[in-house]
C-alpha cells in the first residue's frame, strides 16, 4: 500500500528566495544560486547550519554543480543531492526534500534550482540504439500542431489561444523576478517573430538563467528554531509519474491528468478547491490542455473561461500569477522550485500586486522531457 505525505509527519515551506530569471549574463551560476539561498534563509529567519540536507536541481550546469556553490555558505558536512530531471529538475528536488523531512530523516532541508543556458546533448542521442523519429519534430513544431489540433477540435481560432500569453505577460509585468516584465496586447503577441504555425516567440517560454530556493521544515523544527508558524505553508501532497505505453501526441496532458488527480486525492481536494495554479505553460496551448486535464472544466471550455477572465488574478482560479513559464521564464533547474515559492507567497498573502484574494490552496504542476510529471499541493494552515 502506497504511503503519502499525509501519512507521515506534517511539513511546511518556511522560506523562499529567488535570483531573477533573466537572459544569459556574465553572472556566475554560483552567484545566482547563493542569492536565492540566502534570501530563503533570511525569509525563514534561520542560519545555514540549521539546514540538514540540500537537494539541487539543474539541467544544464554539469556534474556536481551544488558542491561548488554550497561551500561558499560554509562546509557543514551535511548531505547534498544533485537532481537532473529535464524541465522538472526543480520539482523533483523539492519532492525529495519533502520526503526526507516528512520521513523524519531531517528536520530542515533546502531545495534549490539554478541554471544557465548551455548546449546539452540529450542522452537518447547516445544510446547506440536506433530511435523511431524521436528527433523528427522539434518541440515548438509539436506544440504548434497541438495548437491547431485544439483549435480544430473545439472550434476556436488559434489566435484566441494566444490570449494565454496576454494574461501571463501581464502577470509577469508585475513580478520583479520574471524574465519578461512587459505587458503585451494580443496584437503584439500575434505580431511577434514567427516560430512555427501560429506560434510566435511571445507565445513560447524564454530559456534563460536564474535561481529559486525554498526551505522545508517539520513542525518540530519550527518550534525548535523559533520560525514564525504564521508564515509556514503546509505541504499536503506530492505526486509524480512518467509516461506509459500507448500514449500518443498529447502524452504530457495524459500524465498530467493522472498526476494531478493523484495529488488532489492525497490532499482530499477537488479541482474547484484550488485557488492558485502554477502550471507548465512552455507554450500557450499547454495551459489550456493542463487546466482541462486537471478536471477544472470540460474539454474545450478552458479557452472560454480564459476569455471571461476566470483565470486572471482575482478570478475563479489565478493561473500562473507569477507570469508562468511564458513570462516568468523557464531556466529549467529553478522553474519547479520557483513555482513553489510563488505559491508560498500567495498563500501567505505576501504576493503584493500579484496577490490573489483569499488564496488558501495552491497547486504546482511541471512536466519534463521523457516524459515525467510532478504535482504538489500547498495549503494555508
Amino acid at each position: 500500500m502506497a504511503t503519502f505525505l499525509k501519512d507521515l509527519r506534517d511539513i511546511y515551506v518556511v522560506g523562499a528566495g529567488w535570483h531573477r530569471y533573466q537572459p544569459l549574463s556574465e553572472t556566475p551560476y554560483v552567484a545566482l544560486g547563493l542569492k536565492a539561498i540566502r534570501q530563503s534563509l533570511a525569509d525563514a529567519a534561520i542560519a545555514w547550519p540549521d539546514v540538514e540536507s540540500s537537494y539541487i536541481g539543474t539541467g544544464r550546469l554539469g556534474m556536481a554543480a551544488g558542491r561548488a556553490m554550497l561551500k561558499h555558505l560554509g562546509a557543514t558536512g551535511r548531505p547534498l543531492v544533485h537532481i537532473e530531471n529535464a524541465s522538472a529538475s526543480g520539482s523533483a528536488a523539492f519532492r525529495h526534500a519533502c520526503i526526507e523531512v516528512a520521513a523524519g530523516i531531517a528536520d530542515v532541508s533546502l531545495a534549490i534550482g539554478v541554471d544557465k543556458p548551455a548546449a546539452v546533448q540529450r542522452a537518447y542521442t547516445k544510446t547506440g540504439i536506433d530511435n523511431l523519429a524521436e528527433d523528427a519534430i522539434v518541440p515548438f513544431t509539436h506544440f504548434a500542431l497541438l495548437t491547431d489540433e485544439y483549435a480544430h477540435e473545439h472550434g476556436v481560432n488559434p489566435e484566441d489561444i494566444a490570449l494565454v500569453a496576454v494574461k501571463n505577460h501581464r502577470n509577469g509585468s508585475l513580478n520583479p523576478n520574471a524574465h519578461r516584465q512587459q505587458a503585451r496586447t494580443i496584437a503584439e503577441i500575434l505580431g511577434g517573430k514567427p516560430v512555427s504555425g501560429t506560434l510566435t516567440t511571445l507565445q513560447c517560454c524564454p530559456v534563460g538563467e536564474g535561481a529559486a530556493a525554498v526551505i522545508i521544515a517539520s513542525g518540530d523544527a519550527i518550534k525548535r528554531l523559533g520560525i514564525d508558524a504564521g508564515r509556514a505553508i503546509h505541504i499536503t501532497a506530492s505526486a509524480a509519474s512518467s509516461e506509459r505505453a500507448g500514449l500518443q501526441s498529447a502524452a504530457d496532458a495524459a500524465i498530467t491528468k493522472d498526476t494531478i488527480a493523484d495529488a488532489l486525492r492525497q490532499a482530499g481536494l477537488k479541482p474547484q478547491n484550488v485557488d492558485v495554479l502554477e502550471v507548465h505553460d512552455a507554450f500557450t496551448v499547454e495551459e489550456l490542455q493542463y487546466i482541462e486535464a486537471m478536471g477544472f472544466c470540460e474539454p474545450g471550455q478552458a479557452i472560454h473561461l480564459l476569455k471571461e477572465g476566470a483565470f486572471n488574478i482575482g478570478g475563479q482560479m489565478a493561473v500562473s500569477p507569477s507570469g508562468g513559464l511564458i513570462a516568468m521564464g523557464h531556466p529549467l533547474g529553478p522553474t519547479g522550485v520557483g513555482q513553489i515559492a510563488e505559491l508560498t507567497m500567495q498563500l501567505r498573502g505576501e504576493a503584493g500586486v500579484r496577490q490573489h484574494k483569499s488564496a488558501k490552496i495552491g497547486l504546482a504542476h511541471m512536466v519534463g522531457t521523457g516524459a515525467v510529471c510532478y504535482a504538489h499541493v500547498l495549503q494555508k494552515p
